[in-house]
């Protein structure tokens, strides 16, 4: 196997259809990315056409047909594996000429990587026989990109068939999602976020791919997208108890992200790198004994070394010196770049206008936002199409979707069956209802406001790489897009190649806002997250309240006198930069004791009591 690593990053999923056929774009360069299995209507609709652009058959799997959601992912991600399997083929086999495909491989690759180097030697070689066995050599080395998939935990909707009988629990969106990834020809990685789910982990014990063979390799491997180490812990027990390996850990910026924002409790993302450097094999061996003591009571095939665990980072990432410093402080394995991506067409899916919003994002044009129907916040572009279109409807006194799909129903405030608060249903529902409580204009307004918000993104989302691809509709499309603050220093609409040099820092393609670094960045977001939170719980402050604002506000001081010992060992960095970066890290802290001082009832059981 193949000992050099191809890529120091990986794309992230985004969205539905951002990267929703990503690998298709970029994995015959040896870039790993993933798959969203939320929306099976629009993984069906992009098999029908990536069937035509190939000239495969193509058979439709209807939503009339057994286990469909299911056959749908499973019948994408074969077609997705053969397009890719024949793109790298043809870029294996191509000649070492100047921009041929062979070449642009190599080219792309870091130039600190074994690969690289083993490439340039091959070009300074005069002798033709020596130089043909190096480049044979070369192609020996080369592998493509993995096709991952995410499933994202929170979503995993109850079924029912025709006569409203529920559906056995496999059918359930998640469950269905997880047997159409098992039941494909990828060798890859399924990559669980949003938190635990106990019946979806229980049920990967179901499928032999999970397990690792006699050498101790995996044909699917599992990979949790974390928030902090006591989370990573857990689940990684939980799949262990029962013989499952988790192959990386895979820790994310609370808020400085794309997509939905986990806020943790105001733990930062430095000193959560910190405890996984401090306690990576602490981790591994705990993890191990438990995995062994489940294989044995399986009969199984019981490995007394652990496999091996990759830890990665992303979040917010903008900078190459950002992304070493991650690299080699903490000993991460690779880290994620998601965002500036969303401005790469080679890579992601955007529809045009889309794309030129984007590039023209603002930090104020970025925000965390109340759409998402499961009451997380939701980093999201003011005025996106969807935006216009949700506001349009309350204008015409229709708020709310058809909700086409469903894939996001929780609340049954109104209904036996779940329904989406982005539903026109539930929202005539619940107006219906604050019309009949009598109250004053401005706590109408509220509430009215807060019902309206929310916006039909399970289905928008996907609505980008159909208007990209110009797949006929019935109904107008308008596309949500959900993009991390990062986005504000990026502007310029860039090619695959121009992407990873600025990664690879051999190009910049930064504008020229200025930008923080990345941890002061997500300090000065989760410091506001704490101030709106505090202010829309100021009417009704309970104890319980306090201790979490309580902790939540030193747990920020403890990060910024961890911030306090680590910038200066930012050697990548200028001297000028991190003195900056000091001065930045006490204004933030400034900040919070000001907050802390005006909101005193907020942080002192005492006086919480006395504002009663």
């Amino acid at each position: 196997m193949n000992k050099f690593p191809i890529h120091t990053f990986h794309i992230p999923v985004m969205g539905t259809g951002f990267s929703i056929d990503t690998p298709i774009k970029v994995a015959r360069y040896g870039i790993h990315s993933v798959i969203s299995l939320v929306d099976d209507t629009l993984i069906e609709e992009m098999r029908k056409f990536y069937c035509a652009q190939e000239g495969e058959p193509y058979a439709p799997i209807t939503k009339y047909d057994g286990d469909f959601r299911a056959r749908r992912i499973t019948a994408y991600l074969d077609l997705v594996n053969r397009i890719v399997q024949r793109q790298f083929n043809a870029v294996k086999n191509a000649a070492f000429e100047t921009d041929s495909e062979i070449t642009k491989y190599f080219e792309m690759l870091d130039d600190a990587s074994a690969l690289k180097q083993k490439y340039l030697n091959m070009l300074v070689v005069q002798d033709s026989a020596l130089k043909n066995k190096l480049q044979e050599d070369l192609r020996r080395d080369m592998r493509p990109g993995d096709i991952n998939v995410n499933i994202m935990t929170k979503l995993d909707r109850d079924n029912y068939d025709g006569k409203g009988n529920k559906l056995p629990a496999e059918f359930s969106d998640a469950l269905a999602a997880l047997r159409g990834y098992a039941q494909s020809s990828l060798e890859s990685a399924i990559v669980f976020s949003a938190g635990i789910n106990r019946r979806l982990y229980s049920y990967v014990e179901q499928f032999k791919d999970f397990y690792a063979d006699a050498a101790g390799n995996f044909k699917k491997k599992i990979i949790l997208k974390v928030s902090d180490f006591r989370s990573s812990f857990i689940q990684g027990k939980f799949f262990a108890q029962k013989g499952l390996w988790i192959s990386e850990y895979r820790i994310e910026s609370g808020l400085n992200c794309g997509g939905h924002a986990f806020a943790t409790d105001g733990y930062l993302m430095g000193p959560i790198l910190e405890e996984f450097r401090t306690r990576r094999e602490e981790l591994i061996r705990q993890l191990h004994s438990a995995y062994v003591k489940a294989l044995g009571l399986k009969n199984q095939l019981i490995f007394p070394q652990p496999h091996r665990v990759k830890i990665t980072a992303q979040g917010g990432i903008g900078t190459r010196k950002e992304d070493t410093f991650l690299r080699r402080h903490y000993n991460l394995d690779g880290t994620g770049w998601a965002t500036p991506f969303l401005l790469c067409p080679e890579a992601t899916n955007v529809d045009p206008v889309t794309l030129d919003k984007l590039a023209g994002a603002t930090e104020k044009d970025l925000y965390l936002s109340d759409v998402s129907p499961l009451g997380v916040p939701f980093n999201n572009l003011r005025d996106s199409l969807s935006d216009l279109e949700k506001d349009l409807r309350v204008m015409r006194n229709r708020p709310g979707s058809a909700c086409p799909k469903g894939h996001l129903v929780s609340n049954i405030e109104f209904t036996p069956q779940p329904i989406c608060t982005a539903s026109r249903q539930y929202q005539k529902l619940k107006i219906d209802q604050i019309n009949a409580q009598n109250l004053d204009a401005q706590e109408y307004k509220n509430r009215f406001d807060a019902i309206v918000a929310k916006a039909c993104i399970c289905h928008d989302l996907g609505e980008v790489v159909l208007i990209k691809n110009n797949v006929p509709s019935n109904v107008p499309r308008f596309s949500a897009v959900c993009p991390g603050p990062n986005l504000a220093y990026f502007s310029k609409i860039v090619t695959l190649r121009e992407m990873i040099d600025h990664i690879y820092g051999r190009i910049n393609v930064l504008n020229n806002t200025p930008r923080p670094h990345m941890f002061i960045k997500e300090l000065g977001m989760y410091v506001d997250y704490l101030k709106k939170d505090i202010e829309k719980s100021l009417s009704s402050m309970t104890d319980s309240k306090v201790k979490y604002f309580t902790e939540f506000k030193n747990n920020l001081l403890e990060g910024i006198e961890y911030y306090r010992g680590l910038f200066p060992q930012m050697v990548e960095e200028t001297l000028e930069f991190r003195a900056q970066t000091l001065n930045e890290l006490e204004n933030a802290r400034q900040n919070l004791l000001k907050m802390a001082d005006q909101y005193t009832h907020a942080f002192t059981p005492e006086a919480a009591l006395a504002a009663v």
